[in-house]
């Protein structure tokens, strides 16, 4: 029988043609992962090219500081009103403060779709984060507009635009991936991992803080990236809820503040001159390098957590 197949001379025409275009196909597969990649890759050295380029011979302390002098701006001593230092520590400000709220009702609602969801619920409430996670950033804002009108007429003269309200609706935009990451993290986790603390006596809430939540912590604190971007990079929200041009170095949670992106987007829509549109520039770089230090810090963090865990 073995000796029919290999001296069919058809068969063995149709084994090398079929071995040839699963080749064929697999190298596809290869030239456009690899095109695709050099392709992303030269996209973004481009755009950060042309922002060092249109942007680079702008930065320096007098972008930050302007007239004040940078020791005094940074030790508090004078207001600084014609820089980038106050819409720097505006911008954050508000990225700590809406990660700090957002962070612990989406791991916490992601450990409930994950573990104690029963079906009918969990499919429920799958839909509404898929809902709320694909509403635009300008619904969210005006929703954050209206309470804002709410509370000033329930409290006159007390709550209005600020930065308390910019961050709560930020949080609110960034929940729904927190969620999911937390989700989609535990429910990959193998069944001997997930079954080991309590076949030796540990509760359900043991078994997620000591097994569960460690072994995905990377997982879930590239939601907390993607969360740390988003938020960063907003305007719409922030535009409608509290932010405006000029409010100095934020003194309170309940006063108008600065930002980046808010600066960008007026100075390219409403700029004078072509060194205030090279001023957007700068911020814009300025903001890239602001989410990048984040980023940085949170991954120190992540790999600082991951090695005491594992000792």
């Amino acid at each position: 029988m073995i000796n029919n197949q290999k001296n069919n001379p058809a068969r063995l025409k149709n084994n090398n043609r079929s071995s040839r275009i699963k080749k064929f196909r697999e190298y596809g597969i290869i030239i456009f992962s690899w095109g695709s990649f050099f392709l992303l890759a030269a996209i973004l050295l481009c755009t950060l090219g042309y922002l060092l380029w249109r942007g680079g011979p702008t930065l320096g302390s007098k972008l930050l500081f302007g007239t004040t002098a940078p020791l005094d701006g940074l030790l508090l001593r004078e207001q600084v009103f014609d820089g980038l230092f106050p819409a720097l520590i505006g911008t954050l400000t508000l990225v700590v403060l809406a990660v700090t709220m957002a962070v612990p009702l989406g791991v916490g609602a992601g450990i409930y779709m994950a573990e104690f969801a029963r079906r009918g619920p969990k499919h429920i409430l799958s839909a509404l984060f898929d809902v709320l996670a694909g509403l635009p950033s300008i619904v969210i804002g005006l929703a954050g507009f209206s309470l804002s009108v709410l509370f000033h007429r329930l409290l006159p003269g007390r709550l209005g635009p600020c930065l308390l309200l910019s961050a709560g609706s930020l949080s609110f935009l960034v929940l729904p991936y927190l969620v999911r990451s937390t989700q989609t993290a535990l429910e990959s986790i193998p069944f001997s991992v997930r079954c080991t603390a309590p076949a030796m006596g540990a509760t359900p809430i043991q078994n997620i803080l000591h097994v569960l939540l460690p072994s995905r912590l990377p997982d879930i604190l590239g939601g907390v990236l993607l969360a740390i971007g988003r938020c960063a990079e907003d305007t719409a929200v922030i535009m409608l809820t509290g932010v405006v041009v000029s409010a100095g170095l934020p003194r309170s949670l309940f006063e108008q503040f600065e930002a980046l992106p808010f600066y960008i987007y007026y100075i390219s829509s409403q700029y004078s001159d072509p060194g205030e549109l090279q001023s957007g520039f700068s911020a814009a770089i300025l903001l890239l390098a602001l989410c990048a230090i984040i980023f940085a810090f949170t991954c120190a963090v992540e790999q600082l957590v991951s090695r005491r865990l594992l000792r």
